[in-house]
């Protein structure tokens, strides 16, 4: 799972970049690593890790992760190439969802006056300032791409004509200012021609507000607004202050929960900025335990088992016989894999079982 965390200039981005990925790099028996200078992996916080842990010994925990990716700064003109338009137009292609950094805040730690690129703060105006960016990009996409979907679509290829469709579907969407994503694809065919073209404003978008240390959990007029928009786009709002992700990720676990509860907080922002793209890509997690690992596994809502299975490894998906599968509730409540046995809690799942959340699974493969 890929994000791209974008925003206006001085609104904190590469700021809360650098935050969420020190914290990943501090986060006790969990993966680390910075990929390029933009480029950070950092853990999807999830206590039921933990959990299977308290009942299953095992040398070390192996948590999702969220691959996020510091996008070059957009600023108006980018999609004619203003600024650094054209890298960040190609980067952002490359992610599954977008981050975007909205300020919240009126100046910097200190009272050190941050001046915003368009002369004021108004979170509202910057997302739609992104967001006509992303449209007008899209735009010349369908524009340039049309006349060639036309000529392949008169050989009736199916795939040519589904594109051709989709082109024609979304280019009125994207001419009355509303994005890619809001379009409803009931064909197949379409749907897939759809993910093919790669437009910027078909990817969900996840708001992060950059708030004040004063307004840590994100109650000023400002991140309301954002959240409204968020809730009436098909969204998330998610509130982050960057300087306090900076300082809780330089402390030790009792000094941390000092510090969150200080401030009111029940958790780092890390954790629910990953648990909301989680939820944004329709994501879940499934987990396998053992004395060498205990890891937790990402798949989209409604995977089958064989799927499952195949993000492990591809063969244990080419010889998929069963799976052995509990909750780990029924872990935390029977406190043993041989109890939920004796209890006959252990399912054993076939080819047509549609995974849960929060499934324990052994897969048993055949090559």
């Amino acid at each position: 799972m890929e994000a791209g965390i974008v925003g206006l200039p001085n609104v904190g981005k590469s700021t809360l970049f650098n935050a969420l990925t020190a914290a990943g790099a501090l986060a006790a028996n969990y993966p680390f690593a910075t990929i390029e200078p933009n480029v950070g992996v950092v853990p999807v916080p999830d206590p039921r890790l933990e959990s299977i842990r308290r009942h299953i010994q095992s040398q070390k925990i192996v948590p999702a992760s969220l691959r996020l990716v510091d996008i070059a700064g957009i600023v108006k003109g980018a999609s004619e190439g203003a600024g650094l338009g054209n890298k960040f137009l190609s980067h952002i292609r490359e992610v599954d969802a977008i981050v975007q950094v909205v300020r919240c805040f009126l100046n910097a730690p200190g009272g050190e006056e941050i001046t915003h690129v368009d002369g004021t703060i108004d979170p509202l105006r910057d997302i739609e300032t992104i967001e006509t960016e992303l449209a007008l990009a899209d735009l010349q996409t369908i524009e340039s791409a049309l006349p060639k979907a036309e000529r392949a679509a008169r050989s009736r290829d199916p795939e040519a004509i589904a594109r051709l469709s989709v082109l024609q579907k979304v280019q009125p969407v994207l001419d009355a200012g509303k994005p890619a994503r809001t379009i409803t694809l009931s064909d197949p065919a379409e749907q897939l021609a759809l993910r093919g073209l790669g437009l910027l404003t078909a990817k969900p978008i996840l708001y992060v507000m950059n708030v004040d240390e004063s307004d840590a959990t994100g109650q000023s007029e400002m991140c309301q607004k954002v959240r409204d928009y968020a809730a009436a786009h098909a969204s998330e709002a998610v509130p982050v202050c960057a300087k306090i992700e900076s300082e809780l990720a330089e402390l030790d676990e009792a000094d941390r929960r000092e510090m969150l509860e200080s401030m009111g907080m029940a958790e780092p922002a890390l954790a629910s900025l990953a648990r909301a793209a989680y939820r944004l890509l329709g994501l879940q997690s499934f987990y396998t335990a053992g004395p060498k690992e205990i890891r937790a596994w990402t798949i989209p809502a409604g995977a089958k088992a064989p799927q499952a299975a195949g993000v492990i490894h591809t063969d244990f998906e080419k010889g998929f016989i069963r799976a052995e599968v509990y909750a780990v509730k029924d872990l935390e409540e029977l406190g043993s894999e041989k109890a939920i046995k004796e209890k006959g809690r252990l399912r054993v799942e076939g080819r047509d079982y549609t995974m849960r959340d929060a499934d324990v699974c052994h897969f048993l493969f055949n090559l």
